[in-house]
């Protein structure tokens, strides 16, 4: 089932997330429109996915997450199939809310919360590493593989094979390999104790994640879309400016392999704030040293590092603290926030450019977001610790989250 899960997440995220942007060029000319208007049709599908996030996360507590997978799966061959077939943007903004949807059933948050419900707590955090290792290299693989779907078929012909694709991996793989979750009667109330996430809303470590997870998530988005300008501007060949901003993807996976390796020396709240807090050191030689491409190289190289670690902190925190019954919803409530701030970040650093005409206001703002998530982690595991000697726990719920597993 890990392995399944990790293929389908690495294929659901090419399809259903990486490949707009390779597509984005060639609708908007043929459409006849501002790059700008095509990009607010992916825009919105993220808020449909941060809209949809809560209420999929409560249905997956009660009735566990293979249903969603599959028909989340199912979901997303109709919708992008759609949006190879859209003649207007009103038609595509509707097949990208579609797909934000689709992504909310059967990406990482979904995908989580099977595990959370299925694996065991002791091989938790390995099997979600092997599943974010894998899917981290979904870019890589489905962006040179859209790009040149676009160059000999066109964008039509290209999205509607990608759906093909999307729909003969990843809907056997949900079927076939995630197994049917039969939760205790009293695992089912807890999760539709409506007193229960209220609880945890009420816990400040809740917020604390919340807060990093949240800012460092807008911090990431940002390098991101901005690095390879911010590079060219300090004199760089785009060529080359591309190849160092491409390091990003490769320590990504560097960063949650490290990350597992030393959790078991230090707890993993603190080894993802050192990482952040590193990342905004490397910002800041960044800022000062940049106009060397050597410099500039190791700086994106420690900055990548924190690219992926906050995909397999935030379940594993949240395993650990809070109840499994509602793991999936209060996951949910914690992402929603995060997609939107992945999504609008760097709508508001380009506002900034624009505003100040340099990038130094942009960079400030990266540091700061990755001084402020560090230091809510550090807080956190503060606080956390100080709870466990004084005797006192996070919320939990008093009943089994054991399930019993069915394949149908």
């Amino acid at each position: 089932m890990i392995m399944a899960l990790a293929i389908s997440q690495t294929v659901g995220f090419g399809v259903l997330y990486y490949m707009f942007a390779v597509f984005l060029p060639a609708i908007a000319a043929e459409f006849g429109v501002d790059p700008s208007q095509v990009t607010g049709a992916f825009a919105a599908g993220v808020l449909a996915t941060a809209v949809a996030a809560v209420p999929v996360g409560r249905w997956v507590d009660r009735r566990g997450g293979r249903g969603m997978l599959v028909g989340g799966a199912v979901l997303g061959v109709v919708a992008v199939a759609g949006w190879s077939q859209v003649r207007n943007l009103a038609e595509l903004y509707l097949a990208m809310v579609a797909i934000g949807i689709a992504g909310a059933m059967v990406l990482y948050e979904v995908a989580f919360a099977v595990l959370v419900q299925v694996v065991e707590p002791r091989r938790r955090q390995s099997a979600i590493l092997a599943v974010t290792v894998v899917a981290g290299f979904a870019s890589t693989i489905f962006i040179p593989l859209a790009g040149l779907l676009n160059e000999f078929y066109g964008w039509r012909i290209a999205v509607l094979l990608l759906a093909v694709l999307f729909g003969a991996v990843v809907i056997p793989l949900h079927v076939l390999a995630v197994p049917q979750v039969r939760r205790s009667a009293a695992v089912r109330r807890a999760a539709a104790d409506r007193r229960l996430l209220p609880t945890v809303l009420r816990d400040p470590g809740f917020w604390l994640l919340g807060l990093a997870f949240t800012v460092h998530g807008g911090a990431v988005a940002i390098a991101a879309v901005h690095t390879v300008s911010y590079l060219i501007a300090l004199g760089h060949p785009a060529t080359l400016s591309a190849a160092v901003a491409g390091l990003f993807g490769a320590m990504s996976v560097a960063g949650r392999l490290l990350v597992t390796r030393l959790s078991a020396l230090l707890p993993i709240a603190t080894l993802t704030a050192v990482i952040m807090a590193l990342q905004a050191v490397a910002i800041v030689v960044l800022v000062f040293t940049g106009r060397s491409i050597w410099a500039a190289a190791v700086c994106v190289l420690v900055f990548g590092l924190g690219f992926g670690v906050a995909t397999i902190a935030r379940p594993v925190l949240l395993a650990e603290r809070y109840p499994t019954a509602v793991f999936a919803t209060v996951s949910g409530v914690l992402a929603a926030p995060m997609i939107l701030a992945k999504a609008f970040a760097p709508l508001g650093a380009a506002l900034l450019l624009a505003t100040f005409g340099g990038y130094l206001p942009m960079m400030l703002v990266v540091i700061l977001a990755c001084l402020m998530a560090a230091g809510a982690l550090w807080l956190f595991q503060f606080r956390d610790g100080r709870q466990r000697r004084s005797g006192s726990e996070a919320p939990r719920s008093n009943v089994s989250a054991e399930p019993t597993l069915t394949r149908l």
